[in-house]
C-alpha cells in the first residue's frame, strides 16, 4: 500500500507577498506559532496585521474570519489598530469588507491561570460564538508576561510552571487542530550568557545563535516552553551605519525574521520594515 499524501496545511497571509513566500505561504492553521523577539522588533505590529489579514477571503490568503487578541503586558494599541484598519481597507478597495477593526476581539489576561480558566469560553467562541465572522485566529501577546509574577526560580515553582506550560499549550494545540485555528503567541528574549550553543547548552533549531541589538539572546521561558510550540520565528533588530548617495553616513535599523524551527520550513529568513501602513518584506 502506498503511503497517503499529506494534505497541504491551510495558511494565513502575513499581509505581504514577500513575507508569505519566505514563510511557505504564511502562518499555518491547526498549529501553534511563536514570534520571539526583544521589545520594539515588530512582534505586536505583525500580530495586529495578522488580525486584519484573517478577514480576507481565502482567494486573497485570508480565512474569512475574525480574531481573538489576548494581551497581557501593555495597554492594547487601539489607535494603531484603527490606523492599520484604514490602510487595510485602502489596500483592498475591490473587496466588500466591513470595518475590519470591529472583527478583532480584544481581551486582557493577567496571568497563566486566568488564561487556563478562560479556555472553555474561548472554545465556545471558536466553536460557534455570536460573531459576524468565525474566530480562526487566536493571538496571545505575550506568553512570557503571563508567567512573570507567579513563579519563582526554586525547583518546585519551576516544575509547576512547566506543568502549566504543557497544559495550556496542549489545550491551544487541540483547539487549533479541532477547528483549523491559527494560534500565534509572542515571547520575549533574555540575554544569553553561556559559552555553548542554544538554550541551556542545547542547540534548538536552525540557528547557531540568536542576536538582536548586538547582543546574544535566547527566548524567555526556557527549553520546556520550546517543546510546547510547533514553530518558532525570531524577529531581530540591529543598527547599521549606511551611506546615502551624497556620501552622508546615517544609522539605520535593520529588521529580520528567521525561521528557528518549523516542521514545514527550512532555515529561511527575510528582511522587513515597519511603516505607517504595516509590516512589509524587503525585496529579493
Amino acid at each position: 500500500m502506498k503511503p497517503s499524501k499529506l494534505l497541504p496545511t491551510e495558511t494565513l497571509t502575513l499581509g505581504c507577498p514577500l513575507l508569505d513566500r519566505s514563510l511557505g505561504g504564511g502562518i499555518p492553521c491547526s498549529s501553534l506559532t511563536e514570534l520571539v523577539a526583544e521589545s520594539g522588533s515588530g512582534k505586536t505590529q505583525l500580530c495586529l496585521q495578522l488580525s486584519l489579514s484573517a478577514q480576507l477571503p481565502p482567494s486573497h490568503g485570508g480565512l474569512s474570519a475574525s480574531s481573538l487578541y489576548l494581551h497581557s503586558e501593555f495597554p492594547f494599541p487601539f489607535r494603531r489598530l484603527r490606523h492599520l484598519s484604514r490602510s487595510f481597507l485602502s489596500s483592498h478597495p475591490n473587496l466588500t469588507l466591513t470595518n475590519p477593526y470591529d472583527n478583532v476581539y480584544v481581551r486582557a489576561v493577567n496571568d497563566a491561570r486566568e488564561l487556563l480558566d478562560l479556555m472553555p469560553k474561548i472554545e465556545t467562541l471558536v466553536a460557534g460564538g455570536k460573531t459576524r465572522l468565525p474566530v480562526r485566529l487566536i493571538v496571545i501577546d505575550s506568553v512570557a508576561a503571563l508567567f512573570r509574577s507567579e513563579f519563582g526560580n526554586n525547583a518546585s515553582d519551576l516544575k509547576k510552571r512547566s506543568f502549566l506550560f504543557f497544559e495550556i499549550s496542549g489545550m491551544l494545540k487541540l483547539l487549533a487542530r479541532k477547528y483549523g485555528v491559527a494560534v500565534v503567541v509572542t515571547n520575549q528574549v533574555v540575554d544569553f550568557m553561556g559559552e555553548v550553543e542554544g538554550i541551556n547548552g542545547v542547540r534548538v533549531g536552525n540557528l547557531r545563535e540568536l542576536c538582536s541589538s548586538g547582543r546574544r539572546v535566547c527566548p524567555a521561558l526556557g527549553l520546556a516552553w520550546s517543546n510546547c510550540v510547533n514553530s518558532r520565528l525570531f524577529l531581530s533588530r540591529n543598527e547599521e551605519i549606511v551611506e546615502r548617495g551624497n556620501g552622508e553616513l546615517i544609522r539605520e535599523t535593520k529588521r529580520r525574521i528567521d525561521v528557528v524551527f518549523a516542521p514545514h520550513l527550512g532555515p529561511v529568513s527575510c528582511e522587513f520594515v515597519i511603516t505607517e501602513d504595516g509590516v512589509f518584506g524587503v525585496g529579493r
